[in-house]
């Protein structure tokens, strides 16, 4: 083979790379990274404990998780703004990152489900307020040219440190009870006390390794209205707010799993691989999105989704469920980055926060009937026994082709907002 012409020496010189990433978002990046070891190791069995300790039905559990994620919305739409009006991202996330982790000790001394539902509820008050301001930080602080690949960097680390931290509690719960097929109360506990370690070293490198980023200029003060930010941001925000409304907790994926027989060791194990594709295809398909569309990646996504669900509808064995969360991690990695990458391109540069909080205000507030109804379709309510397990699935992967096909034919191709 020949030596690199010059323009491939050049093309290779600038194409968009991590170590090219701004320290902030480094910093941000590993941030993701403890609190998700953290918050892995108890949130994704927080369902099982319900279920099998507690003896919640499925719409109890779609209502602690609804209501968690309702709160958190409102949150984020109020520290959007004001890390809008203040000019400033990175205490409004330190404290949200804090909030988080002082929250979780309480789940060691809950033993029933309002109790759970009250620090669920406190957790994500954490994420409610440092998400908005966060990912602004992000987009403050990354070129044009770079912020497929920063948001997408930064759902790798998140993803990777959520791999860890389920790969630790698949050992603890091993250790604990081996293979067993519920989870115990003792192990949950356990689980609990070693989060904290992590979610402690992800307040202190925020903290300690980001720096504000100063803006020049004064930013008029910003408004919640959908007007001021354009049509295509109120298109993207209605299509995404379909999809959203079949896009019920993951703890239903959980359940559905345990009830084909999954142990939880074999659960969290699958969790982690789920979360390894994930942490694999974020980055790339960030700075995909930078170069081919944030549209086509996103549609891609969700028709992965919609086939991901359709098969938890009609899987009937363990292999069903592992493939199945396997193929999920893909339909994350593709769309769900590239989507907080699409906001930031829709609105201009004094809006961002405020649209941030927005976007994910939106997605918060459908995450209470969306889990309600999961919950209401698979288990029923009162005398009424539901329609069974598949029914929430069926119903999220409709809501996705919709979703899908109204990107595709409805969502406007537009410029990027420097």
């Amino acid at each position: 083979m020949g030596e690199p012409t010059l323009d491939q020496n050049i093309e290779k010189k600038l194409r968009p790379g991590i170590k090219q990433l701004p320290r902030n978002v480094w910093a941000v990046g590993f941030t993701s990274f403890f609190m998700d070891i953290s918050s892995d190791m108890v949130l994704n069995i927080l369902p099982l404990f319900l279920a099998n300790v507690l003896g919640v039905q499925t719409s109890v559990i779609g209502l602690i998780e609804g209501i968690a994620e309702a709160t958190a919305s409102i949150l984020k739409m109020f520290s959007g703004w004001l890390s809008d009006k203040l000019h400033g991202r990175k205490w409004l996330a330190v404290l949200g990152y804090a909030f988080s982790a002082l929250s979780k000790p309480f789940f060691f001394l809950a033993n029933t489900w309002g109790l759970v539902a009250g620090v669920r509820w406190a957790d994500r008050v954490g994420k409610g307020i440092r998400t908005a301001p966060r990912d602004a930080l992000v987009a403050d602080s990354t070129p044009v040219a770079l912020r497929g690949l920063a948001f997408g960097f930064n759902r790798a680390m998140d993803k990777a440190g959520a791999n860890l931290g389920l790969l630790i509690a698949a050992l603890v719960v091993w250790l604990a009870q081996k293979n067993t097929l519920d989870l115990t109360r003792s192990t949950f506990q356990t689980l609990v006390l070693i989060s904290l370690i992590p979610a402690v070293l992800a307040v202190l490198t925020l903290a300690l390794g980001t720096r504000e980023v100063k803006v020049a200029g004064v930013r008029e003060a910003p408004k919640f209205s959908f007007r001021n930010m354009g049509k295509p941001f109120t298109i993207f925000l209605i299509i995404v707010s379909i999809f959203t409304l079949g896009n019920s907790s993951d703890g239903f994926l959980v359940l559905r799993a345990q009830n084909l027989g999954i142990s939880v060791v074999g659960i969290l194990i699958m969790l982690a691989a789920y979360n390894l594709v994930i942490a694999l295809i974020a980055t790339p398909a960030g700075s995909w999105s930078d170069r081919i569309g944030r549209r086509r990646l996103i549609i891609g996504g969700w028709l992965v989704y919609a086939v991901i669900y359709f098969g938890f509808a009609l899987a009937q064995s363990a292999w069903h469920v592992w493939v199945l969360y396997i193929i999920y991690g893909v339909y994350y990695g593709l769309a769900f980055g590239t989507a907080n990458a699409m906001v930031a391109d829709l609105v201009p540069e004094n809006m961002r926060g405020t649209a941030y909080g927005t976007y994910h205000a939106v997605i918060g507030l459908l995450a209470f009937p969306s889990s309600l109804i999961a919950g209401i379709l698979w288990q029923g309510v009162g005398s009424w026994g539901g329609f069974g397990p598949s029914a929430p699935f069926i119903f999220g992967g409709t809501l996705a082709l919709i979703a899908a096909l109204m990107m595709l034919f409805w969502m406007p191709k537009t410029q990027v907002n420097n």
